[in-house]
C-alpha cells in the first residue's frame, strides 16, 4: 500500500518484520508500503498489536526488517556508508509514549537534552547550555528547569522535554510514537497543539503512531489503518474518516463517540479479537470479525487497490461512501 507525497522524504517498501519464537513465526508486519513528504504528517492507526510500533522500531533500526525497503532522502538505507548511517541518526529521531519511563531519572534537563548535542556536536561549557535552553524555549519551558531532575515535573513538562531532546539535532523527521497515550486529556490536547505549532516553525515531517483517533484528525495529513500487521486502507485523513472503504475502518470509527449529536449513543463495539498472529487467518486476516465477509474472503487474502484521489484499500467488498 502506497501512500503518495509530492516531495517524499522518506520512503518505505514492502517491510516485513518476522519474530522467530519457540512457538513459530511472528509475522509482526507484512508488505507495508507507504511514502512521508517534506513537512507532512502521515498518522498510523489501529488497535493494540496491530504492528504500529513495531514499524516505528523497523524504521529506525532498532530491530533489523526481514523484508524490503527504506529509503530517506532519495538513498536507500540498506545500502548506506557509515558516514551516511551517522547522519540518518540526526535526521531521525523519536519520541516515545511514557516520558515517565523515557527519560534518565539520574540526569537533569540539561543533561538529557544536551546528551546528544555532545556526543554529535561536540557542544560543551556555555554553548551546549545556551542550545538546552533554545530548546527548552520552543516547547514552553525556560532556563529555570535546566538544573531539575524528571521527578520534579509533571506528566506534559515531561513529554516537552522528550520533544527537546529528540529536537536538539534538528531532524527532519520525527517518529512519534503515542505520544499523548500516557497523558491526561487536557494535557494530550496541549501537547498536539505544540507539535503543530513546532511542526510549522521547523518544517518538519512526522510519522504519527497512535490509537486516537481525534489526535490522528486533529494533527495529520495522511493516515494509514494497520491490521494484523498489515496496511488495509489509507489517503487523506479528512476523506477516510468521512467515508471508509474497509469495514475495518468503518468498525474503529464506530467505536469512537463521536460529538455529532445525530450519532451520540450509536457507539458500536467491534465484535470478537484480533486472531493470534502465530494462527493467521488464511485469507483476509479481518474476515472472521466481518459481517461482510464471503468465502472468497475466508480463501483468499485480498490485493490493496488504489480506489482513487490517493485512496488505498485492501478489501474485495470496499464500502459505498463509508456504508
Amino acid at each position: 500500500m502506497t501512500i503518495a507525497a509530492n516531495h517524499p522524504l522518506i520512503r518505505v517498501e514492502g517491510l516485513g518484520k518476522n519474530f522467530h519464537t519457540r512457538h513459530g513465526i511472528v509475522r509482526a508486519i507484512h508488505d507495508v508500503s507507504f511514502h512521508v513528504g517534506v513537512g507532512e504528517t502521515v498518522a498510523v492507526i489501529g488497535e493494540s498489536g496491530c504492528g504500529k510500533s513495531t514499524l516505528a522500531m523497523t524504521l529506525l533500526d532498532l530491530v533489523p526488517a526481514s523484508a524490503g525497503r527504506i529509503s530517506f532522502d532519495g538513498e536507500e538505507l540498506g545500502e548506506i556508508s557509515s558516514v551516511m548511517k551517522g547522519r540518518l541518526g540526526r535526521e531521525i529521531s523519536i519520541v516515545f509514549q511514557n516520558p515517565h519511563s523515557s527519560l534518565n531519572p539520574k540526569m537533569k534537563v540539561r543533561s538529557i537534552i544536551g546528551e546528544a548535542l555532545t556526543t554529535a556536536l561536540g557542544l560543551r561549557g556555555k554553548e551546549l547550555t545556551e542550545r538546552v535552553i533554545a530548546l527548552l524555549r520552543d516547547v514552553g519551558l525556560g532556563p529555570e528547569h535546566l538544573w531539575r531532575y524528571p521527578h520534579e515535573f509533571s506528566g506534559g513538562q515531561r513529554q516537552r522535554i522528550a520533544i527537546a531532546r529528540a529536537l536538539a539535532l534538528e531532524p527532519r523527521l520525527l517518529i512519534l510514537d503515542e505520544p499523548t497515550a500516557a497523558l491526561d486529556v487536557s494535557v494530550q490536547a496541549q501537547i498536539l497543539k505544540l507539535l503543530k505549532s513546532l511542526q510549522r516553525k521547523r518544517n518538519i515531517s512526522y510519522l504519527f503512531i497512535t490509537h486516537n483517533l481525534g489526535a490522528a484528525d486533529y494533527l495529520a495529513d495522511r493516515v494509514i489503518v494497520m491490521y494484523l500487521g498489515k496496511a488495509i486502507e489509507s489517503g487523506r485523513v479528512a476523506k477516510v474518516f468521512a467515508a471508509p472503504r474497509h469495514p475495518y475502518t468503518r468498525a474503529l470509527l464506530d467505536s469512537v463517540q463521536s460529538l455529532d449529536p445525530r450519532r451520540r449513543g450509536k457507539i458500536k463495539t467491534l465484535r470478537g479479537e484480533i486472531p493470534s498472529p502465530l494462527n493467521r487467518p488464511k485469507g483476509c486476516a479481518f474476515a472472521p470479525r466481518c459481517d461482510r465477509a464471503s468465502a472468497e474472503c475466508v480463501r483468499s487474502e485480498p490485493v490493496t487497490q488504489s480506489s482513487g484521489d490517493d485512496r488505498f484499500v485492501a478489501c474485495f467488498y470496499p464500502l459505498d461512501n463509508g456504508i
